[in-house]
């Protein structure tokens, strides 16, 4: 019989414990964080899926095809992912609940044809009509069009123009690969190693989309819409782009040479041991450039990229999909945040374990930004396994307030740790008061009407919801609302305000999850909290409750900001807003207590709460995922915060005295 370690120990006494709080709120906090400390990895962290669209399992079929590394396997289960996720319409949708997305519907179509179905399966059938009433093939974005190019179902002469010399151009001029974002720069540089080549992979018979080539085919499979009016940023892009394409069919050949060879090791140094950019488009273009450069699929270096890409693969026992990335540090932090607002010992072996691990996890290399903030020094945190070149401030900024709260017995070490963790974080700070996630003053946001930009997504420029979470960990830290960091700072989310109240969330869905964390940072770093534009955003949380006692709030309003804080009710959206009204100071508030409630009464008998909607974000508009532990830690979180300060209240405290520390 295997001896019990620490950790099983502990999780039995606790198991025990449960028994002897027995009122509902007790009850509840204990059984999430029982089951949440029963997820974390004997290594330390926790790291739960983290769930995309089906847009990453198609272009892993297509991957595959393209390698000539099909497993018929790991097909079979990936094709019953995708007619699983197919809508009843035909199409494939971007988030759970919206609706069919034309790109999306096209390369699952096109993934499913490579398996070898005919477009005359009844299923096929219908997503081939979702594509064609919404324009067909041409209407897909740039990189769907970029993927099929490779398949030679699409012409390169229709792909927005990409040449490898763009690598060259120095900073300070118009564009170059530093004004733009960590994301882009790892996706672009081997997409733009592809361009130069471009390869022609042949389909098998009957694999072609000519069936979704609606109308007569545009010149070269060309189509980008001018803007009616003529001197437009749009159009002076697509006039800027007309002359990159004749050059690319045109190259100065020396040229052509010295930014191939300059791009190649700029991708091959940041290709380690998490892959490049550590995120899964980044790794798979990083993979096909070096087929195009030369190098065989058995090469050591293509051969590791791939296990790399492998490694994402979400397999039972039927189906199998691929997951963008892994998110070990940000579930780690944010978990250690929420068990030690559920009482748990802020000596307890769990939270020194992951203390542990975040601690080797500190970055020791000079990345990327070092180019747009010379001041700061290598400290920060990144969201993967590994991902050493890319540090954000995000993860850096919760995992220093998890260390913050964790009573570490190597203090030294810890607060060594903490103070190099400044030297990135605090230069980092952008010229308009707020932060970013991977650079600093990467804000020039015109970039986004480049034609290989039509992701809206190209530049990385200072957000409300990471400048909060900013504030929160210096108010821990001690610092006040009086420091110029804080002041520049506060004036940001001031500008930022919508006028209704709320706050924008880029990382997260939406304005629920900008609204409570810039009200959690602002509370921490001692801003008054009665001010009108405060009292505003309570307002607005208050205002937005569903009927059920829950809060929602669904990917469209990022399409339309018209419906902010509306949609179904999640529990992790309900847990923001709740940690936002409670660090507003509002605890007695009826809205409060129908909000427990509601959490109360979905949580299951496991602990955890159900929620298949996405509330996590990749790009707005484009991208979301659905972090499987955020419907776990975030509610964990809020019903202790909410405990404590019920309790504080009790003892005399007034609702403005609530404090965030718990």
């Amino acid at each position: 019989m295997p001896i019990p370690s620490e950790r099983d120990r502990q999780l039995e006494v606790m198991s025990t414990a449960l028994g002897a709080d027995r009122d509902p709120l007790g009850e509840a906090i204990a059984r999430a964080r029982f089951r949440l400390l029963a997820m974390q990895d004997p290594a330390g962290y926790w790291a739960a899926e983290l769930e995309a669209d089906s847009t990453l399992t198609s272009e892993y079929i297509m991957l595959r095809h393209l390698l000539g590394k099909v497993d018929e396997t790991k097909q079979r289960k990936a094709v019953a992912y995708l007619r699983d996720t197919q809508l009843p319409d035909g199409g494939w949708n971007i988030y759970y609940g919206g609706p069919s997305h034309l790109s999306t519907t096209i390369k699952a179509y096109f993934a499913l044809k490579l398996c070898g179905y005919s477009q005359a399966e009844p299923f096929m059938r219908r997503a081939r009509e979702v594509i064609l009433s919404q324009g067909g093939l041409f209407r897909a974005n740039v990189f769907t069009k970029f993927k099929l190019a490779l398949f030679g179902q699409f012409d390169w002469r229709g792909v927005p123009a990409m040449p490898i010399e763009l690598f060259l151009l120095p900073r300070g001029s118009f564009f170059n690969m530093h004004e733009i974002s960590y994301w882009s720069r790892t996706v672009l540089t081997p997409l733009m190693i592809i361009y130069a080549h471009k390869p022609v992979t042949p389909v098998p018979a009957g694999a072609d989309l000519i069936e979704l080539r609606e109308g007569p085919a545009p010149k070269h499979d060309y189509w980008f819409p001018k803007d009616p009016q003529p001197l437009s940023k749009q159009n002076l892009f697509l006039a800027a782009d007309q002359l990159l394409r004749w050059y690319e069919w045109h190259p100065i050949p020396n040229l052509r040479r010295l930014a191939m060879e300059q791009a190649t090791a700029w991708m091959l140094r940041r290709m380690g041991e998490g892959g490049l950019g550590g995120i899964y488009p980044a790794m798979a273009n990083s993979v096909i450039a070096l087929r195009c450069l030369g190098y065989e699929v058995e090469h050591s270096l293509v051969a590791r990229a791939f296990k790399q890409i492998e490694a994402l693969e979400v397999e039972d026992d039927r189906t199998l999909h691929v997951q963008p990335c892994f998110p070990p540090s940000w579930d780690t932090c944010l978990a250690m945040n929420a068990l030690i607002a559920s009482g748990l010992p802020a000596d307890h072996p769990a939270l020194i374990s992951a203390c542990e691990w975040l601690l080797s996890k500190q970055t020791r290399t000079v990345g990327d930004w070092k180019v747009k903030a010379p001041d700061a020094e290598p400290g920060g945190w990144y969201f993967q396994f590994e991902n050493e070149f890319y540090p954000d401030v995000d993860d850096s900024a919760v995992v220093m307030t998890a260390l913050i709260k964790t009573k570490f017995p190597d203090q030294a070490t810890k607060d060594a740790a903490l103070n190099q963790a400044l030297k990135w974080v605090l230069p980092m700070q952008s010229s308009d008061g707020g932060w970013a996630s991977y650079d600093k003053d990467n804000n020039k946001l015109f970039l986004n009407e480049i034609p290989f930009a039509d992701h809206k997504a190209l530049v990385d420029p200072p957000t409300e919801d990471l400048t909060g979470r900013m504030l929160e960990m210096l108010g821990y830290l001690g610092w006040t609302c009086s420091a110029p960091v804080a002041q520049r700072a506060i004036a940001f989310l001031k500008r930022e305000q919508k006028p209704e109240g709320c706050w924008f969330g880029r990382w997260g869905v939406n304005y629920i999850y900008g609204t409570w964390s810039v009200l959690a940072g602002l509370r921490s770093i001692g801003e008054r909290m009665d001010q009108p534009y405060i009292r505003r955003a309570v307002d607005w949380l208050i205002g937005h409750q569903n009927p059920d006692g829950g809060w929602g709030e669904s990917c469209y309003s990022y399409e339309d900001p018209r419906t902010a804080g509306q949609g179904p009710s999640t529990a992790s959206q309900t847990a923001w807003a709740l940690l936002g009204l409670l660090h507003a100071g509002v605890i007695q508030h009826p809205a409060v207590k129908r909000g427990i409630d509601y959490l109360l009464q979905t949580q299951g008998t496991d602990g955890g709460w159900e929620e298949r909607e996405f509330t996590g974000t990749g790009f707005p508009r484009v991208f979301y995922l659905r972090y499987h532990l955020y419907r776990l830690y975030f509610p964990l979180w809020a019903l202790s915060l909410y405990r404590t300060l019920l309790q504080k209240a009790a003892s005399g405290h007034d609702e403005d005295g609530a404090t965030p520390s718990d």
